[in-house]
């Protein structure tokens, strides 16, 4: 009985701080969920940096788990004080920079924040790898190059997955896939590119005095490896009230791309996957490495520590959400009690009905700035011809159209690779309501798009997962425990591309792809 596992101390505990939401999840043994708990955030625009303060990051993590073990309560009249295993998972990349002290010597700047340019131009040529600008690396250096005060006192780097581990556990260890979007891996040694780290050393000693990369980056775990084990401190930190045992195993903290890949299954060669939230980004496990340095293309790994081409587009399915707000709030003026959740749901069920073009009504979804089309800022849009079909329908095909467009021009570069995708496993919020964006994605990249009934999960179930993998490592690989394990007897629905849909996509595209004039010059002007 799932009472039992829970009283027990069997249950294993998952928790993801995404960008819009902190989300736990408690699952069992053979990964089904036995109960949620969240807790909703915002990043704050400071002084033109996207930042969360600490004081957020633990006030949300309590406020999670108490919510998790508030239903845990409920449904099972059980409090956990125990957990066989526990995963931390956060957004990847940005910069945390502390001191000698562990003082924070900067606000966290988050994987959203475009000023480092300069930085991620100059270690990509350098290196010969695409070198973004939201990586750990980026940031550092470009703090370097301005010759920010902070980089003196600098001792150690991470990331917030990184840092919420370490707080919970003492250890400073990082999970391969998260570590390989700070600091380009090897994915043979599944740790820092030992060449790449020297040459870094080079170029950076060239304009200040730092300790030695290596010295500043965390220890590299892949999928499997114990990472320490939850504190007396971390139990506090959690649980204020004291219910929280220490002692539970905790997996290496891993990213969101990572926990993504897990959550559909997605680790193997050949697999392929897209995770849709505040940003959209696909992961494509290669067979061999890809060389050069596409701008729009990641190289990073899986969690253990396979190589991955990576799409990552700063702007997802945030537009649609504001969509609804605007429409629950028409809806309360007329007097009408709508929650917002039906509203999300009828919105995009409207887009169905829209035109294979959106009917000519042109969206931009650039909340913030863009590196795969070239924007260092954005401003969302809605644009359109004094003939275009301006309806609900078309507006909200065209927001859901936005939402994929520069992943779809990722995945064109892509392609002209020979990278090669059979099937494309999606997951995020916007796959609840089913049938929309998973047809209307399947379209914008040609491919059949693959949901499972536990794509809402997201990464807080994919990093329950990882941890539940701890008690499994010695005898599978990574993808052959999600086989037999978590994957077996689950069922999922595939949709193929709609003709009508593809070619509807690719005239929007190329309006979009034209329009980014206007997008430009919305940036330059508001």
């Amino acid at each position: 009985m799932s009472r039992d596992v829970i009283a027990g101390g069997r249950a294993v505990l998952g928790i993801e701080l995404g960008s819009t939401r902190i989300k736990a999840c408690l699952v069992d043994g053979g990964g089904a969920v036995l109960a949620t708990g969240s807790h909703q955030w915002e990043s704050s625009l400071v002084e033109g940096v996207w930042s969360y303060s600490l004081d957020e990051v633990w006030a949300g993590l309590q406020d999670c788990y108490a919510s998790l073990v508030s239903e845990t309560e409920r449904r099972y009249g059980v409090r956990p004080s125990s957990y066989r295993a526990i995963g931390v998972s956060a957004m990847m990349h940005g910069y945390l920079a502390f001191g000698p002290d562990d003082e924070l010597l900067v606000p966290f700047r988050t994987w959203r924040n475009t000023s480092t340019a300069a930085a991620s131009a100059l270690l990509t040529q350098t290196l010969g790898q695409n070198i973004p600008m939201r990586w750990s690396v980026a940031h550092l250096f470009q703090a370097v190059l301005d010759d920010e005060p902070h980089v003196a006192h600098l001792a150690r780097l991470t990331t917030l997955a990184g840092y919420v581990h370490e707080r919970l556990t003492g250890r400073r260890v990082l999970g391969v896939g998260d570590a390989s979007g700070m600091f380009p891996v090897d994915p043979v040694t599944c740790t820092y590119d030992a060449g790449m780290l020297a040459v870094t050393d080079r170029l950076l000693a060239a304009h200040g005095d730092l300790p030695p990369l290596a010295d500043l980056l965390p220890e590299v775990l892949p999928a499997g490896r114990q990472a320490g084990t939850l504190t007396a401190e971390g139990a506090r930190l959690l649980d204020p009230g004291g219910t929280l045992r220490p002692g539970a195993p905790l997996c290496p903290p891993e990213g969101d791309a990572g926990t993504g890949m897990v959550a559909t299954n997605a680790v193997n060669p050949r697999t392929a996957n897209v995770s849709v939230g505040t940003s959209i980004f696909a992961m494509v496990v290669l067979d061999d490495l890809l060389t050069g340095a596409d701008a729009a293309i990641d190289l990073v790994t899986t969690p253990a520590g396979l190589p991955v081409a990576m799409v990552h587009c700063n702007n997802g399915a945030h537009e649609i959400g504001v969509w609804t707000g605007l429409f629950t709030d028409f809806a309360a003026a007329l007097g009408l009690d709508v929650d917002a959740d039906r509203t999300y749901a009828a919105l995009l069920r409207a887009a169905l009905d829209g035109e294979p073009d959106a009917g000519g009504v042109l969206s931009y979804n650039y909340l913030a700035g863009e590196p795969v089309t070239g924007l260092a800022a954005g401003r969302p849009l809605v644009v359109r011809t004094p003939d275009a079909r301006f309806t609900l329908a078309n507006v909200m095909r065209s927001q859901v159209y936005a939402s994929f467009a520069t992943l779809a021009l990722g995945m064109r570069l892509l392609r002209s690779r020979g990278v090669k995708v059979a099937v494309m496993h999606a997951h995020g919020g916007l796959f609840r309501t089913e049938g929309v964006a998973q047809r209307l994605l399947a379209a914008s990249i040609d491919t059949p798009v693959s949901v499972a009934r536990t794509s809402g999960e997201g990464g807080a179930w994919g990093i329950a997962l990882l941890a539940g993998y701890l008690s499994h490592a010695a005898a599978a690989d990574l993808g052959t425990y999600l086989d037999e394990q978590v994957f077996a007897a689950s069922a999922g629905s595939v949709v193929a591309p709609d003709p009508s849909d593809v070619a509807g996509f690719g005239a929007f595209l190329t309006r979009f792809e034209a329009g980014l004039e206007v997008e430009r010059a919305a940036v330059r002007a508001l």
